[in-house]
């Protein structure tokens, strides 16, 4: 799967979990549906929203975005469904295309650890989705465990 497809995957399953949490919302408050759609679209969301913010990061760097553009990538998923249209401007902008990294080519920035880093994960594909696991995981047993943001009084 080439950056692009692997990042426009995310994005769009990044809205379609925003369009089901505003659904959830919708049923709880309009509806009196209680708060079980809340929490089952809520979690949802929040696996999917982690999963786009570590791909946003790896393809960034992938693809050597600045780091502002990797953070605004990030934070696009914050405003319901922005990563739409963020996709639609990196790829028609070019940001989006190129092959994964995997080999040292003659760019001094490929001597950099992070570039050496990530082509080391991308050599070694199951690590990588090891981290983005445990990673994703970890921060979701966290969030888990503080509760869902109005109950933190």
């Amino acid at each position: 799967m080439s950056p692009r497809l692997f990042y426009r995957t995310l994005a769009i399953a990044e809205a379609i979990t925003w369009t089901g949490l505003i659904g959830a919302m919708i049923l709880k408050y309009g509806f009196d549906a209680g708060g079980l759609p809340v929490l089952i679209a809520g979690s949802v969301h929040g696996l999917v929203f982690l999963t786009y913010a570590f791909t946003a990061v790896l393809v960034g760097v992938n693809q050597r975005w600045s780091i502002p553009l990797i953070v605004l990538a990030v934070a696009t998923a914050i405003v319901p469904y922005a990563t739409v249209p963020f996709d639609i401007w990196a790829d028609r902008t070019g940001r989006l295309n190129g092959p994964w990294r995997r080999e040292l080519s003659d760019d001094p920035r490929d001597k950099h650890w992070i570039d050496r880093t990530m082509r080391w994960f991308l050599r070694n594909p199951v690590a990588l989705v090891g981290i983005f696991v445990v990673g994703i995981a970890g921060i979701m047993t966290v969030l888990l465990i503080v509760g869902p943001p109005g109950g933190w009084k």
